[in-house]
């Protein structure tokens, strides 16, 4: 029989080697994987061996696994509690978690509270069951404008070119009333801070949007649970229905969003399957039962060479210092944030492709 008394609770780094191999051994034995992203692992044992652990990666908990012994007792919960208190000492509040729908009641008992299901794929929880509500009530009473024709883009801009500009113009043209959000999570080249003044100050002359913080519900993919979605074709498409099925269930409402607007994709696979999946989430009326939201695609824009201004293609000419050929592909006001990059960067080599455009 197991008693409580022969629990030992640890936070470990999840980068360090020795425990990293037990961890990925175990979570490998319950039939789960392991999310790079996630910085601490805390882990309980019995007598030395390794019986349940939780992974924290920001505001979220994955790899949270038990082992078969101590399955039924409250081990899973105390599992779950000791990383919301750990998560609460590293300054993270509001957390969420990413699980598979025969999960939920099991972390409903922890104190969590479904926001999304897809299929029978995923669910997403988030520990407050007024979080969403919350938020789209802040967005409504400090943004809402009394305009009929509403729209919306969602952008990381990483960082902000002439590409991102044009279809902010464009979207602005054919609403009352505009609204971007740009991507908060920091996995890119450029800081959210950076991004976010670069689509302000690039958007500055239009006298119709309002440019928002993307906040914790525009979720990011590169901080996207996958962990027990084995394939990662499943994995985006999890990833698209979720973030898509927020944005129509919750946010789109509170800011009389019906328009979404979003660029071409003709090289990035992923990012047009994403734009694929903005048609059937946003726009099907049989998939959600709330206000249907049309996607308009518009064509990017491209350079000299006939080639669509992107700022993947940015980001590999400040790479190799090709500034001449970048000021051409971006607005004047982003040029003092490219400046600021090379200068803290000419000795580094970095890998640019955690995030998309």
């Amino acid at each position: 029989m197991h008693t409580d008394q022969a629990l030992e609770f640890e936070t470990v780094d999840a980068s360090s080697g020795t425990h990293r191999e037990e961890i990925i051994f175990f979570l490998k034995s319950n039939g789960l994987g392991i999310d790079e992203d996630i910085e601490l692992f805390v882990i309980a044992r019995c007598h030395r061996q390794l019986v349940a652990c939780a992974g924290l990666a920001g505001n979220t908990l994955k790899c949270i696994a038990v082992a078969k012994a101590w399955r039924g007792t409250a081990l899973g919960l105390k599992i779950v509690h000791e990383a919301e208190l750990q998560a609460t000492q590293n300054g993270e509040h509001h957390l969420f978690l990413l699980t598979c729908p025969e999960n939920v009641k099991f972390f409903q008992g922890c104190g969590f509270y479904p926001l999304v299901t897809v299929d029978n794929r995923a669910t997403l929880m988030e520990n407050t069951p007024v979080g969403i509500q919350r938020y789209c009530r802040q967005l409504r009473s400090q943004h809402l404008v009394a305009v009929k024709n509403v729209g919306g883009i969602v952008m990381n801009a990483n960082p902000f070119t002439l590409g991102h500009q044009y279809l902010i113009e464009q979207a602005a043209k054919a609403c009352d009333w505009l609204h971007v959000f740009v991507v908060e999570e920091d996995l890119s080249a450029f800081s959210f801070r950076e991004r976010f003044a670069m689509v302000q100050e690039g958007s500055r002359h239009l006298p119709n949007i309002t440019v928002h913080p993307g906040s914790k519900y525009i979720i990011s993919r590169g901080t996207f649970p996958g962990y027990f979605l084995k394939d990662k074709q499943i994995i985006n498409e999890v990833y698209s229905a979720i973030d898509l099925i927020i944005f129509r269930r919750y946010i789109a409402p509170a800011l009389n969003i019906t328009q979404r607007f979003v660029g071409t994709e003709p090289f990035c696979k992923v990012t047009a399957q994403y734009n694929c999946a903005m048609h059937r989430w946003l726009e099907d009326e049989m998939a959600i039962p709330t206000a249907s939201i049309k996607v308009n695609e518009i064509k990017r824009i491209t350079d000299d060479n006939n080639f669509p201004v992107s700022a993947s293609a940015v980001r590999k000419l400040l790479d190799k210092e090709h500034i001449e050929t970048v000021s051409s592909m971006v607005p004047a006001s982003t040029m003092p944030y490219l400046y600021k990059w090379l200068s803290a960067n000419q000795s580094k080599q970095p890998d640019f492709d955690l995030v998309g455009a």
